[in-house]
């Protein structure tokens, strides 16, 4: 019963008869659902623009974003040596969309990009992660289903996330692309010991200073979610403006363990 009401709870999209049989049915279907090519065209475009915004504002102050008249404004709330954080709000919502624009000089992108998709590994070095496991897999276009279950700061209750991610490495144009949001599976039915997220969107884009063996890299992370919390709007924002600069310095610091310690991390390059 209760994942019956939440998988039909805002999915207007399970309304054909194919989609509902297959709930029924307990199958996820992987039409409409998987990380599509233009999703990850959109994200490298943004790095585009963001590389463009950044030579022209050398040495003249903060980047502006010039957003669109339908888009709301980016308001730099961040600004560090190695990285500047903007947000901005999502129309018709109490929620922030959330943009980092940093640097690294000290690892490899082939290191971070592993460390960030190796799930395994990421229970290792993430203490937050309760949960953290492949569901299914898209033979058609690499498309994974990630269960990730994290604690969330005292009182409030842990947190999962059911996404479906996918990654691309662009030798050619010399870039990695990571596109994950929330979507629905039958055999993750909600728990009550956790409350679900249901509105998750992230996009990760990194641009080597040279090779993807190289030290060096500029990275772009688009970021949004509901926590689903009865915290004020500024309390939400927050948590999640500091988190994530320390989930990124976490991120980085277990990129250097692994290259230093020479520990096996999955090769997503390859």
């Amino acid at each position: 019963g209760g994942w019956w009401r939440g998988a039909l709870r805002g999915r207007p999209a399970l309304a054909g008869p194919g989609r509902l049989m297959a709930a029924l049915a307990g199958v996820f279907v992987w039409d409409g659902r998987r990380i599509e090519e233009e999703e990850l065209r959109r994200s490298a475009q943004e790095m585009k623009h963001m590389e463009n915004l950044s030579s022209l504002a050398q040495g003249s102050g903060p980047m502006e974003f010039q957003p669109s008249e339908r888009e709301q404004p980016w308001e730099l709330i961040m600004d560090k040596k190695h990285f500047r954080l903007w947000r901005r709000p999502i129309q018709g919502s109490h929620l922030y969309q959330y943009r980092v624009f940093g640097s690294y000089t000290d690892v490899t992108p082939r290191q971070f990009f592993n460390v960030q998709l190796d799930t395994e590994y990421r229970k290792k070095w993430d203490s937050l992660v309760i949960k953290l496991d492949v569901i299914e897999r898209d033979v058609a276009t690499g498309s994974e289903v990630i269960h990730w279950v994290t604690h969330f700061p005292y009182p409030m209750y842990s947190r999962d996330y059911v996404y479906v991610r996918r990654y691309n490495v662009d030798k050619e144009n010399n870039l990695m692309v990571l596109v994950s949001r929330a979507v629905e599976h039958p055999s993750v039915p909600e728990d009550p010991e956790y409350v679900r997220v249901r509105t998750y969107e992230s996009q990760m884009v990194i641009r080597p200073h040279k090779t993807f063996d190289e030290n060096g890299f500029d990275y772009l992370l688009t970021y949004s979610d509901n926590p689903q919390t009865v915290f004020p709007r500024y309390c939400v924002s927050w948590m999640v403006s500091s988190g994530m600069p320390d989930f990124l310095e976490k991120l980085h610091s277990a990129a250097l363990k692994a290259k230093k310690m020479e520990l096996e991390v999955r090769d997503y390059l390859s």
